[in-house]
């Protein structure tokens, strides 16, 4: 089974959430306010976290940032429906997905194990060298000139997908349906705050180009 965290202050939603998810193997555990979930995260052994916006203590946006502050867990954020500034803030914040409440339970464990299996897995056996940046699928490192870079299972899965055929331009639809399957909710401006979170990280690399209208590919030379 996989731990997931839910921090959601609605005493309703987790009972019948819980029994729904165990039959996709994750178990789920609740805590209603911030500060008792990043207590239950310090503790370790969470796989992934769903985060509600609306919070007692502090909003889901604030405690996204603590929780990016020392953990590239996955994140699921559960946000108002047709509020695209919170699916906005949530993804530049490091969000690794987002789900407008009311959500169907189906939909929420199919992202999950989207999330799951993007920090879990990638083709194994592959040391991807650039100009200044080495992406390790083993062990899902990623160093630029050097150093070990924090990147969410989202980020990596992103630069590991442009880095299998740099110079290739990817359009945003492409990133998405790569990512996110088939079936994903298009929302371009996703890949746009992806990208850029992810080209910081990399800075001062200039690592990703945009062709306008087009999309995004991997300009760094291929090393041997």
């Amino acid at each position: 089974m996989h731990a997931v965290l839910l921090i959601d202050d609605d005493e309703e939603l987790a009972a019948p959430l819980a029994a729904y998810l165990r039959r996709f193997d994750l178990a789920l555990e609740v805590a209603h306010r911030p500060s008792t979930g990043l207590a239950r995260l310090a503790q370790g052994g969470i796989e992934a976290v769903i985060l509600d916006v609306m919070l007692p203590e502090m909003d889901g946006f604030e405690l996204l940032r603590r929780i990016r502050q020392g953990s590239d867990i996955p994140v699921l954020m559960l946000t108002a429906r047709g509020e695209l500034s919170d699916r906005v803030v949530g993804l530049e914040l490091g969000a690794d997905d987002y789900l407008p409440k009311p959500f169907e339970p189906r939909e929420l464990a199919a992202r999950l194990q989207t999330i799951l299996r993007r920090a879990r897995s990638a083709p194994s056996g592959a040391v991807l060298r650039f100009e200044g940046l080495a992406i390790d699928t083993d062990r899902r490192e990623v160093r630029r000139q050097g150093e070990l870079l924090a990147l969410t299972g989202t980020e990596f899965e992103l630069l590991w997908l442009l880095a299998r055929e740099p110079q290739k331009v990817f359009s945003r639809d492409q990133i998405l349906n790569q990512l996110r399957g088939q079936d994903a909710e298009l929302f371009s401006r996703a890949v746009d705050i992806l990208v850029s979170r992810l080209r910081r990280k990399l800075e001062p690399l200039d690592a990703i180009k945009t062709l306008r209208n087009a999309g995004y590919t991997l300009a760094l030379p291929r090393l041997p």
